[in-house]
């Protein structure tokens, strides 16, 4: 297996990759026909020069392919198949078959063979293939727990091919980099096989001999060449972490948890390994937790999901308080949210599995809902809490853009900046964001069910504590909408807005008094009250500038015509009817105008004509009686 003691050897070959460049040559692979799919991987090939050897880019080669086929989508199966499929056309390629149709003459590939890199890749490819396989097993081991076995079989082959293939470039016909990297990508494989069996230690090892190689890598080169070995190596460190959290480190916790944050808004495998080593992290822990306390009411908690969940509850909280950009935050959110629907499924199959515990809803002694039930109204109290911070984020956002300086509506376009050419344009579509009351009305509609959670209703403290919240919003939501007519200049129903927002306003300060802290999670209502009074003096002004500025045009543009437009286009006239709902561009409907009459024919002559006789054409009958008859029968009057 792997050992830690090749170290030595490996700074040696760290001084020959210093000493002499790489130079990488682009080759393509061979295609099939038909196949859909063409790869452009960037092989190292032989030099003229002996003493160079040949090479092989690992790390680059696996990662092109893993992009381009399939773990862009984390669809390993499909990378499996490209494997299989690359691996048929290299041993056609290189005659290296194993027999025939009909037997299976299994071969090695040796020292001896090493006259071209692609003897290499054949033996890449192998690896990669085990190791796709697994990951693939390990998708689908979370519903099939017998894969698990299936799984490690898949790991340990290839770290098996790893292992080959580091032997194989031991040679001399190798360069040092090749040989680096195939340590490298070795002990990974080791790593992974040692971490899925929980040998913490071990694979910890592995991926800090892996880590430093990368390491040392991406200083013998240029940044562009570097980007890759570093990419690497931010991948290697979550699992890390984990290790150094299982072996004793209790610090490993809030690194992993940091590393989320510094992985952005971005997805992709990285964030969903963080993923995944956190929740393992938090099933350990949570063993420890039994019961959680909410409103003065103690409730076991015995399923392990809700276990989880409600541990990492609180740094979620303390990752969205630190997150630096809103694309994180938004991301966190809908992190936590995702996880709370899941656990409140889970608690909700709990409730139904128990028929007695639904039948019996409600204790008949003392009128309590169940424990189930009001964990249940607990984590959905969590989850319409987090809808409510997530739209007032979205809208404290939006806030800021409002604030951002626009230009004055009342300067003409020449006294303008050009650069803020487009500022009414821009101040329509902030408009129509502001008048989408989408936010707030998502927040409303979550305190309303906040209001009717089970086990609540006698809980007068939390009812008022609801209403108290629905107000404020109430006149935040006054308060966008008054933006959003002061961008289209409907002074009067901003006005009207924002008495309506103070109301609001001093109705939250008069109930506040008798509820203490209730305000502390909330927006700073005299802050509010304050904006307000003075958008409200601002709106005044600017009524009346633009009153005036409608009194200064000349009384002959303003003259009124009831003639529509099509009538009057020689001259100018500034009609505001033109730019309202009706304008006056055609009569409509038409006048009549007389047009002429389609003619009509009488045949006069029809009574003067005088018709030629037909009676030698019409055909007399005879009488024929009893004797006609008789002929008629024997055919003599035929």
């Amino acid at each position: 297996m792997i050992g830690i003691e090749k170290q030595p050897r490996t700074e040696h070959l760290f001084d020959n990759i210093k000493a002499k460049p790489a130079h990488p040559v682009a080759l393509q692979d061979q295609e099939m026909a038909g196949e859909k799919h063409v790869e452009a991987n960037k092989l190292v090939g032989m030099d003229d020069k002996k003493d160079e050897g040949i090479g092989l880019e690992i790390l680059q080669i696996i990662k092109e392919s893993q992009q381009q086929h399939g773990l862009r989508h984390g669809d390993y199966q499909r990378y499996r198949g490209y494997c299989s499929r690359r691996l048929r056309r290299l041993r056609k390629t290189l005659g290296f078959k194993m027999g025939n149709r009909h037997k299976f003459t299994g071969k090695k590939i040796t020292v001896e063979m090493l006259s071209d890199n692609r003897y290499l890749l054949l033996v890449l490819m192998e690896a990669e293939r085990a190791w796709s396989y697994a990951m693939q097993l390990k998708q689908e081991a979370n519903t099939e727990p017998r894969k698990r076995f299936h799984l490690l079989s898949r790991l340990r082959k290839a770290a098996k091919h790893g292992e080959r293939l580091e032997r194989l470039c031991e040679s001399t016909r190798v360069d040092a980099k090749t040989k680096l990297e195939a340590q490298a990508y070795t002990s990974y494989l080791f790593g992974m096989v040692q971490f899925e069996l929980q040998q913490w230690k071990a694979a910890m090892e592995a991926f800090n001999k892996c880590k430093t190689i990368y390491e040392k890598l991406a200083s013998a080169f240029t940044e562009e060449q570097a980007v890759l070995y570093h990419q690497r190596v931010e991948e290697i460190s979550p699992n890390i972490r984990y290790c150094a959290y299982n072996i004793g480190d209790q610090n490993a916790m809030n690194d992993l948890m940091q590393m989320r944050l510094s992985a952005g808004g971005g997805g992709g495998m990285m964030a969903e390994k963080l993923e995944t080593l956190i929740t393992q992290t938090r099933a350990k822990q949570a063993a420890t937790m039994s019961e959680v306390e909410w409103r003065g009411r103690t409730v076991p908690v015995k399923i392990d999901k809700a276990r989880i969940f409600l541990l990492g509850l609180g740094d979620n909280e303390a990752a969205i308080t630190q997150a630096a950009s809103e694309e994180t935050k938004e991301r966190l959110y809908e992190t936590l949210l995702a996880e709370c629907r899941d656990t409140i499924q889970a608690v909700r199959e709990e409730i139904k599995a128990d028929s007695k515990q639904r039948e019996r809803a409600v204790d008949a002694d003392n009128g309590k809902v169940s424990n189930l039930q009001y964990l249940h109204s607990y984590l959905t109290y969590i989850k319409l809490c987090t809808v409510v911070k997530r739209n007032e984020s979205m809208a404290h956002a939006l806030h800021g853009k409002l604030k951002e300086p626009q230009p004055d509506p009342m300067l003409s376009l020449s006294e303008q900046d050009p650069a803020l050419s487009v500022g009414p344009v821009c101040d329509s579509a902030l408009s129509q964001d502001l008048i989408r009351p989408c936010a707030h009305d998502i927040i409303l509609q979550s305190l309303a069910e906040l209001s009717a959670l089970q086990g609540l209703e006698e809980d007068h403290t939390f009812q008022k504590e609801v209403s108290l919240k629905t107000l404020v919003y109430k006149a935040y939501r006054c308060f966008f909408i008054a933006q959003s007519y002061v961008l289209v200049k409907k002074w009067s129903e901003a006005l009207v807005l924002y008495e309506r927002v103070l109301k609001y306003a001093r109705e939250v300060q008069s109930k506040a008094k008798s509820l203490n802290n209730s305000l502390k999670d909330l927006p700073d209502v005299q802050e509010l009250i304050s904006e307000v009074n003075a958008e409200k003096y601002s709106l005044q002004a600017a009524a009346i500038l633009d009153t005036e500025d409608v009194a200064e045009i000349p009384q002959q543009l303003q003259m009124k015509d009831n003639k529509p437009l099509c009538e009057r286009l020689e001259a100018f006239h500034l009609d505001p009817a033109l730019v309202g709902k009706q304008p006056n561009l055609v009569p409509f409907p038409p006048d009549f105008q007389p047009i002429p009459c389609k003619p009509l024919f009488f045949d006069l002559a029809l009574n003067h004509v005088a018709f030629p006789p037909l009676d030698d054409k019409v055909e007399q009958k005879g009488k024929g009686g009893l004797t006609g008859y008789i002929k008629g029968i024997f055919g003599f009057g035929s």
